[in-house]
């Protein structure tokens, strides 16, 4: 089978392609390059592209037989969501709109935690009620909320992944996470401790926790990759 991964040069997209090679897919990465990075996906099929752009998507789609689409090209950023709505409302949810109208029938997203919001309870269940707190996690809902319309009409088969924050490299240290400039909390630490930057800044202190500090949730990026391909 022949796999399209969009946002495939990115931090989690580049171990989600690895892992289908690895398990024998055929694979054909749409990267735009914004944040993706190019060696990521050295000597495998590489379409430099917007996912958003419908006629490039069906080209790729015919011309390499693909089955089968891993989306995870997207804005993700919190604060910048919610200073520009409009952007994340074009990328995160027109763009994916585009790449379902392509005719992709197997579909892999990959959603967020943020679609729930503040949590009623820990840990959150899949049952859990859907109230995100910021553009980014409503237009990954939104997003969701058409798949299951697209599924209702035109027989999408499709799952969505809401997993929180990714970090980790794979083992063989060929790829790893690269955001420029990095807004992530594990390498900052790592950068901080190798004296690459001279500090890191903690915010908030009124959580409820025992110092107000945040508590955030992790999982090892090729644990991630591995559940897409599952």
């Amino acid at each position: 089978m022949s796999v399209l991964v969009t946002g495939g040069a990115g931090y989690i997209g580049s171990h989600v392609v690895k892992e289908l090679l690895a398990r024998g897919y055929r694979t054909v990465t749409l990267d735009d390059l914004s944040k993706g990075h190019r060696a990521a996906v050295a000597g495998r099929v590489f379409v430099e592209g917007d996912c958003g752009d419908a006629e490039l998507v069906r080209r790729a789609c015919r011309e390499h037989g693909v089955e089968a689409a891993v989306h995870l090209a997207a804005d993700s950023l919190v604060g910048e969501s919610m200073a520009d709505p409009a952007k994340y409302c074009r990328n995160n949810l027109a763009g994916g709109i585009a790449l379902l109208d392509a005719g992709v029938r197997r579909f892999v997203f990959s959603s967020t935690a943020a679609v729930y919001g503040e949590p009623e309870a820990v840990p959150i269940t899949e049952e859990h009620p859907t109230r995100p707190v910021n553009v980014y996690g409503a237009t990954k809902l939104m997003f969701e909320q058409v798949l299951e319309w697209y599924d209702r009409a035109y027989g999408l088969r499709y799952v969505s992944l809401r997993y929180f924050n990714a970090a980790g490299a794979d083992e063989s240290g060929e790829i790893g996470e690269d955001h420029r400039p990095e807004t992530h909390l594990v390498p900052i630490v790592l950068q901080a401790a190798l004296g690459r930057r001279e500090k890191v800044t903690i915010y908030g202190d009124d959580y409820p926790t025992p110092d107000g500090t945040c508590v955030r949730d992790y999982i090892h990026v090729t644990d991630l990759a591995a559940a897409h391909v599952q």
